[in-house]
């Protein structure tokens, strides 16, 4: 199944597929779990649209040549571009939300990193972006969004955003002065601890509070 940028109903969503805005450490017990220090600003790095899939799909394992690693985030849909916005724009511009996983070669991310260089290699792979349908409904409280996942039954992650280091309209905002934000590009919004590697037979449900669950396994 290609992906398009669908509501909760399953409808497709007037959207082209655009960019993955990412954003790094936004949570201070990931950073610390990871041994990295807690930035002082955002960290922002960059999937190409190549590497969205629904989140349905499964993730197959025997096809990477890496160990994968998981990182659930919350998502936010672009509807109206970006460029150093005020808050009531960014606000403005939500035009969904929903969940994605940052699929992650953290044993080439830990390497890349030694060196000072991009994580793209270990972040912006083909496929590495499952991510669900979007809820649409509008004036949705942004800071009391709730992010959960399970995998084979057992709570790996679970965080609101209101735990966010810089909240998801002061994220829009900052990616916004850096380059322009347009419609159909997602914005991810950090993922809390709890991340780790992905194995054959797992059973992953992620759900944002009681608007969306879903599904996927790893084969």
């Amino acid at each position: 199944m290609n992906y398009h940028h669908r509501n909760i109903n399953g409808q497709t969503l007037d959207l082209p597929l655009g960019k993955v805005v990412c954003v790094g450490r936004n949570y201070v017990e990931h950073a610390k779990e990871l041994n990295n220090p807690v930035p002082s600003e955002p960290i922002l790095f960059i999937k190409p649209a190549t590497t969205l899939v629904p989140y349905l799909n499964p993730i197959d394992s025997t096809g990477s040549p890496y160990p994968l690693h998981y990182e659930l985030e919350i998502a936010i849909l672009i509807q109206e571009t970006l460029k150093n916005a005020t808050a009531e724009e960014a606000k403005a511009a939500v035009g969904g939300v929903g969940l994605s996983l940052d699929l992650t070669y953290r044993c080439v991310q830990s390497k890349l990193k030694e060196k000072g260089h991009p994580w793209e290699k270990a972040k912006a792979f083909d496929g590495s972006c499952p991510t669900s349908e979007f809820v649409t409904h509008p004036n949705l409280d942004l800071d009391s969004l709730s992010l959960k996942l399970e995998i084979n039954d057992e709570l790996r992650q679970s965080a609101t955003a209101s735990e966010m280091i810089v909240d998801i309209v002061s994220l829009l905002q900052y990616a916004s002065t850096h380059f322009s934000l347009v419609p159909g590009d997602i914005l991810l919004t950090g993922t809390p601890a709890g991340v780790g590697v992905l194995k054959p037979g797992d059973t992953l449900v992620a759900s944002l509070g009681d608007l969306i669950s879903t599904n996927t396994t790893v084969v």
